[in-house]
């Protein structure tokens, strides 16, 4: 039943168009996939060589099934330097990507019937809700708080959950929480727990993705709850990896990290899922999260690299609007996406056909402006306001401004 209710990636949906497309030899700025070309951004040399010297030596049998103990105390250390974070080795189990952590968090975290909240738009909370028999208690965050949670919003929410699903910076949206937003929503997840003492109803968590942390751009710095507020290190479960930071979403290493009893279960569901990374890259990921000078210098790059193409589709939205068209963005604060605007609603196409929906405007988009991109909707969005994301990690800066060309011509068919 869990099985056959359970709903495909709709923008794998998506990338179907784009195939058709590119299979008639059309060029398309795709700006659908939260992924990185590796003709855009490669993984770092050290990473790449670590992960063939292992192979050379034979480290290709299983490796332990919460990590190896390398790259466990690497993460440690590394999150000990770049965020403060001090959590005993015990507290980290290592997974074949981030996915498996929020997977496992879920399922150690929540039972049938249990109440998770999440924002709304977000990224896959709907579909974790359906693995576990969950009940989602999705919140709509609006464009005036940058699509992110707030204390207010989640006040109400918050009564009878057993998780909070958070997120920055946010996947769809590329925003992040401000230290005082999310300080917020931390006191109300303390307050809330210490009333749960006395009714003896089970402890409010909070799960924090945050793959994205080390690319925020501008004034934008990245926060988390437990630095904020340490009170929260009992009821947090952090999940990372390398796959955004590092371009390396195919090499499948992430970690989760929390309460020691939380973690140890979480090692133990996956121990049985088989969910942990390959021992090569485990042990490279080691290496590199343990080379500081080697994080420092791609990290600068690849940052750089990312805000260029951040800014380059800014700037050509902007510019647009600024002509008086109906588009309009959020200045990139994180991650490696845009927040972007369509208000096309009601207008008529060239062919008499007129945009009523997200998707009548997506599939304009793709056809006109030859601009593949991801309606909210595909991350929990309920309403029609033209909203959408756009990925900027597979496509080159030229590759954006060639786009704005076709864009301007598109829209100004529009009546």
């Amino acid at each position: 039943i869990m099985a056959s209710g359970l709903k495909g990636s709709e923008i794998l949906k998506i990338a179907a168009d784009i195939r058709a497309m590119l299979a008639e030899g059309k060029e398309i700025c795709n700006l659908t996939v939260g992924d990185f070309s590796p003709t855009q951004f490669r993984i770092p040399k050290l990473l790449e060589d670590s992960i063939k010297d292992a192979l050379t030596k034979g480290e290709t049998n299983y490796p332990p099934t919460d990590g190896v103990l390398p790259l466990k105390k690497a993460v440690q250390e590394f999150y000990r330097n770049w965020l403060k974070l001090d959590h005993p080795l015990d507290s980290i189990v290592v997974t074949s990507g981030s996915r498996p952590g929020i997977f496992a968090t879920y399922s150690t975290l929540v039972d049938p019937g249990d109440v998770v909240v999440y924002p709304v738009p977000t990224w896959n909370n709907n579909h974790y809700c359906h693995l576990v028999g969950a009940i989602g208690r999705p919140v709509v965050c609006g464009v005036e708080d940058a699509f992110l949670p707030t204390r207010a919003l989640l006040e109400d929410a918050v009564k009878g959950a057993r998780l909070i699903s958070l997120n920055s910076p946010l996947n769809p949206t590329g925003t992040a929480f401000s230290a005082e937003a999310l300080a917020d929503i931390c006191d109300l997840v303390l307050e809330e727990n210490e009333l749960r003492k006395h009714t003896g109803e089970r402890p409010l968590y909070v799960m924090y993705d945050q793959v994205y942390w080390m690319l925020t751009f501008g004034k934008t710095a990245h926060v988390n709850p437990v630095s904020l507020r340490p009170a929260m290190a009992e009821y947090t479960v952090f999940v990372d990896g390398i796959s955004k930071a590092f371009a390396a979403t195919g090499v499948r290493v992430g970690w989760a990290v929390g309460p020691k009893d939380i973690i140890q279960h979480m090692a133990s569901l996956l121990a049985h899922v088989g969910a942990w990374s390959p021992r090569a890259e485990q042990i490279a990921t080691a290496k590199l999260l343990s080379d500081t000078n080697e994080v420092l210098a791609f990290s600068s790059t690849m940052r750089a690299g990312v805000q260029q193409r951040l800014v380059a589709l800014y700037s050509g939205i902007t510019s647009l609007h600024h002509e008086g068209f109906p588009v309009s963005a959020i200045s990139p604060m994180g991650a490696i996406h845009l927040s972007v605007q369509f208000s096309l609603n009601g207008k008529r196409t060239p062919f008499g056909e007129v945009l009523s929906t997200n998707e009548d405007i997506r599939q304009y988009l793709l056809q006109e402006a030859r601009l593949a991109v991801v309606p909210f909707q595909a991350f929990g969005s309920m309403e029609n306001t033209g909203w959408f994301r756009l990925s900027v990690g597979t496509v080159s800066v030229q590759e954006i401004e060639n786009m704005v060309g076709r864009l301007r011509h598109a829209l100004s068919k529009l009546a």
